[in-house]
């Protein structure tokens, strides 16, 4: 009876291994999901994309940039399990492959960012933003016309650093904290310029006037000075045409080529070109917007003008050729009168001294000069 009793009561062996496998089995899970678990959020990491070779460029400029706080796979990464698992297998592949690069091309980022990883943060919709001074942007009415965040604000967490040519696989090794925080130190590579704005406009054929955007008008201190229009616009424009440009060339309707900034690269290779470099003086023909006012004949040029210009030009020449030229019949601004029209090249030179009779001391046409030469032409440019 005991015999049988004990038989009954031992539980069979089988059960015995099912409870086993059960435990090993839940035992591997929990190591598995917690290592998963562990893995995924010390990839996750921006040191961890620093740990990389190729990725300090992006590691220091982002850690000196304004979305230092927000990681990597925040913005680089597209929401969703089966993506993030994506992303992360392609990333262990390329660990494990270690592909030894032998080129020192500059890297990109294969695919833009999209719009989705930007709203995690910001509210687009009602996102109204004043860039500088007076002008505000209003971001629905760009996402309505399907305009990328990433199409303005692609330099925001990297200075435009592949752009500068500043990632050649040549120089990671120079790359710190300190190199990054003077990459992203400046603002015209790290927040929306005026060009983007105005090429965008100009693309898509949308107003360029300055009232579209700026509401105040956006007027430098310097423009608001009494004399800057009659006395002092000229001479800050000798010294820094090019801030000049950066405003008044969208409001010539001619197209101005040669004002532009020049790289280092550009200045280089054409040193030798024998181009004159382009100045306020060519500037102010060429740009209809200065024309405009330039056009219009000055309070100075009174009718007694003409016959005392020659010693005011002789005092400023440089002044005159804002407006004529010395040896061209007409200008970019349409002005026909110039040096040459009256002064042509053969009264330039010694002429006096090939004269068949002496006139040394003859300042303007007399009486005895008709005798060889047609009063019309002369009287034309010598007038009494």
């Amino acid at each position: 009876m005991d015999e049988e009793q004990k038989q009954l009561s031992d539980p069979p062996r089988f059960r015995y291994k099912l409870i086993k496998i059960m435990t090993l089995t839940l035992l591997f899970l929990v190591i598995f999901f917690s290592l998963g678990a562990f893995g995924l959020e010390a990839t996750s990491g921006s040191k961890f994309c620093s740990s990389c070779h190729e990725m300090k460029p992006e590691y220091y400029t982002w850690k000196a940039s304004t979305h230092s706080e927000v990681d990597c796979v925040n913005c680089h990464i597209e929401p969703g399990v089966k993506q993030i698992a994506k992303d992360k297998a392609e990333g262990m592949i390329k660990d494990l492959r270690n592909e030894k690069v032998t080129t020192a091309a500059i890297i990109r980022m294969t695919k833009e960012i999209p719009n989705s990883a930007c709203e995690k943060c910001h509210n687009i919709t009602t996102r109204d933003v004043t860039a500088s001074g007076d002008i505000i942007i209003p971001h629905d009415k760009h996402l309505e016309k399907n305009i990328k965040c990433i199409q303005c604000h692609s330099s925001v967490a990297h200075g435009k650093i592949a752009d500068r040519n500043m990632t050649f696989k040549t120089d990671y090794g120079k790359w710190d904290s300190k190199v990054g925080t003077a990459a992203m130190a400046d603002l015209k590579f790290t927040s929306p310029t005026m060009e983007t704005c105005m090429d965008c406009h100009i693309a898509r054929k949308i107003t360029t006037e300055c009232s579209a955007c700026h509401s105040t008008g956006m007027v430098p201190k310097s423009h608001k000075k009494i004399d800057f229009k009659t006395k002092s616009h000229g001479i800050q424009a000798k010294s820094a045409l090019k801030n000049c440009n950066s405003c008044h060339k969208y409001m010539s309707t001619a197209t101005l080529e040669g004002y532009d900034e020049v790289t280092v690269i550009d200045k280089y290779l054409n040193q030798d070109s024998g181009k004159t470099a382009k100045n306020e003086h060519m500037y102010a023909k060429e740009n209809t917007f200065c024309q405009a006012c330039h056009k219009t004949r000055p309070v100075s040029h009174t009718k007694t003008f003409f016959s005392s210009h020659g010693t005011q030009a002789s005092k400023n020449e440089e002044k005159c050729f804002t407006c004529h030229d010395q040896n061209k019949t007409n200008t970019a601004s349409d002005n026909t009168v110039n040096c040459s029209t009256c002064h042509q090249m053969k009264h330039r030179t010694k002429w006096q001294e090939g004269h068949p009779i002496p006139v040394e001391n003859v300042k303007r046409p007399e009486v005895r000069c008709y005798t060889c030469h047609v009063k019309q032409t002369c009287t034309s440019c010598h007038k009494n």
